[in-house]
């Protein structure tokens, strides 16, 4: 099924009409990417342009307004030009869209920080730290903040901070001493005692520049302390988080369109035509495109109830369910379509190889799949109880 079925106004049209512009410059570089594990600058540069980084900014503070059905459309399309460009970039997309829907932060503070973003500031949250594991989880950071007068002194280390070559503000989980709670602070890569640290090597995603964010003595405004989880958050549904799995969709799109392709031209000297004509190949492709409808349906399916109030508040699991969805299927079709191009898929020229090992990484962004499984337990459980309690 085609994902054109899912647009839904002539704005979104438009906006995916401005991403083909720069279609093949990024899809050209994507390769180059990989290989060198080297941050797309030149790829942020063209999404700052065309206006990308503030396309879930509100109106009102200078950006799109758009809601998370029209974020995942968009985004979908960009990962499938190049996966490391559409994670790193969706985290300003999402941080954005979630810090101005559920206004955690102060009017006047919105206002400051949404004219940084309108002219194409990018941000993300710097909440990762080896000793603590998965923030998801509820580990305690060993990032510290200090109350010094009308400061406040940050010290710590940060891992996985995607984007950070190109970040210009860093969301900082820090444990506050004085106060002994946590809280986020909102600090500009210019500031004094900020560096990124180059130690992104890994197998998958290469390009994302996930480096250590070092923060030594550095000092920031009390207003800076812009989240206090719990009180200023509330812990709400976070519905922005589908970026994520809308990423690794677009991945296993371009995975599903190279192997479709390569069966329609490949003809071995052993048979007439090409191989699409072969039923284990054409069981391949419908299993693929089988795959990506069923996930396209779940992940937009749960856009739209994010985005109707009245659905919104029953939104419980769904979420969660999406992401474990689209990135398990993701693995499922890059796999077939490696299955269906054979050895050739993983030859370091062959982009095959980039999808395989990038989609894997979606096992390891938020929420992870035990977690998902264990609180659909939980949910059903309750719900059981509640049931017996009523009759």
């Amino acid at each position: 099924m085609s994902k054109d079925l899912f647009i839904q106004t002539d704005e979104q049209r438009q906006w995916l009409k401005k991403l083909e512009t720069i279609a093949d410059s990024v899809k050209k570089h994507a390769q180059q990417t990989d290989e060198e594990a080297v941050f797309p600058f030149e790829n942020f540069k063209k999404l700052r342009d065309i206006g990308y980084t503030k396309m879930t900014l509100p109106k009102k503070y200078g950006g799109d307004g758009f809601t998370v059905y029209d974020a995942v459309l968009l985004h979908e399309t960009l990962s499938s030009y190049c996966g490391s460009t559409g994670l790193a970039a969706s985290w300003t997309v999402q941080n954005v869209g979630e810090i101005f829907e559920n206004r955690y932060w102060d009017e006047q503070k919105l206002v400051w920080f949404g004219k940084q973003i309108a002219k194409g500031a990018t941000v993300n949250r710097a909440v990762s730290e080896f000793a603590m594991g998965s923030p998801v989880r509820g580990g305690r950071p060993g990032t510290t903040a200090k109350r010094d007068g009308d400061s406040y002194i940050i010290n710590g280390r940060k891992n996985y901070t995607s984007g950070a070559p190109d970040l210009d503000y860093f969301l900082v989980s820090a444990w506050v001493e004085e106060d002994n709670h946590l809280g986020f602070f909102l600090i500009p890569k210019t500031a004094a005692g900020v560096s990124v640290e180059n130690t992104w090597d890994v197998a998958s995603m290469r390009g994302t520049g996930s480096d250590d964010l070092v923060l030594e003595n550095v000092r920031v405004d009390v207003s800076d302390l812009v989240e206090i989880p719990g009180y200023s958050t509330g812990f709400k549904l976070n519905g922005w988080l589908l970026l994520i799995p809308a990423t690794y969709l677009g991945i296993a799109q371009a995975a599903r369109d190279y192997a479709v392709d390569f069966a329609n031209s490949h003809s071995p000297n052993s048979i007439q035509g090409t191989i699409a004509q072969l039923p284990n190949v054409q069981t391949l492709i419908g299993e693929m495109d089988l795959a990506l409808t069923k996930a396209r349906f779940t992940i937009y399916g749960v856009a739209q109830l994010y985005n109707n109030p009245a659905k919104k508040a029953a939104i419980i699991n769904e979420v969660n369910i999406a992401k474990h969805v689209v990135t398990n299927t993701a693995i499922e079709v890059v796999d077939k379509a490696m299955r269906l191009v054979g050895a050739k898929s993983l030859q370091r020229s062959n982009p095959l190889q980039r999808y395989y090992r990038d989609v894997r990484a979606g096992l390891h962004n938020p929420p992870m799949d035990d977690i998902t499984i264990k609180r659909l337990a939980e949910t059903a459980i309750e719900n059981n109880l509640k049931t017996k309690e009523v009759n």
